[in-house]
């Protein structure tokens, strides 16, 4: 009789037991591979998530507070404007308490003899270089002339005096236009005053200007 063994050998099943358990573990790493690049994947994106939550958190912060400025823009500017008008008011009332002080100290230079009009001393090299006859004459002595009246309204100033002939009232003009505080100056008509009496008796001008003050 013939017997034939179907039955696989020993080695056999070994081998095959062998490359069962290498295909599991293949599998099993391969699974453990995908669950540890999904963790790292999730965490990755965790991470991305909070940061974007930290910059919209900060731009709500920023938008919020825009939104209160603008809120407040109405109180905001009116108190701007307020501020604005008190400060011009103050500038206003230094200005009319300084300005004509300047002005008076300006006139004093210009009547006092070896000093002049205050300007700027690039245009009085200039205008030497122009038109000599343009600028003040530094020899002329201001005591020829002396001021009798000085009224001031809206800044327009008209001085009455007198003066020894025509000449003086026009250098004592012509002093004004050069200065820095005066312009506009014009010469209203003048006449002759009859001062003192027997050998004293003089021959004056009386003239009068009106000019406009700057300051």
């Amino acid at each position: 009789m013939i017997r034939v063994n179907l039955l696989p050998n020993s080695a056999e099943r070994r081998s095959a037991s062998e490359g069962g358990q290498r295909w599991l573990l293949l599998v099993m790493a391969a699974v453990v591979l995908e669950i540890v690049g999904l963790f790292f994947f999730h965490q990755t994106k965790e991470d991305e998530f909070t940061v974007v939550a930290g910059k919209v958190e900060q731009l709500t912060s920023q938008v919020n507070d825009i939104n209160e400025l603008v809120k407040n823009h109405a109180q905001l500017k009116k108190d701007l404007e307020e501020m604005r008008a008190r400060q011009d008011a103050i500038n206003k009332l230094n200005l009319a308490r300084k300005g004509p002080t300047s002005v008076l100290l300006e006139l004093s230079r210009v009547l006092t003899k070896g000093k002049g009009p205050t300007m700027d001393p690039e245009r009085m090299e200039q205008l030497k270089q122009d038109n000599p006859l343009a600028v003040f004459n530094a020899s002329w002595d201001p005591r020829r002339v002396w001021l009798t009246n000085y009224a001031e309204e809206s800044r327009v100033v008209t001085l009455e005096g007198l003066a020894r002939d025509g000449g003086d009232v026009y250098e004592f003009a012509q002093r004004l236009k050069l200065s820095r505080y005066f312009e506009d100056v014009k010469l209203k008509e003048g006449s002759q005053d009859k001062s003192g009496e027997g050998p004293t008796k003089l021959d004056l001008v009386k003239f009068a200007l009106e000019v406009k003050v700057k300051y």
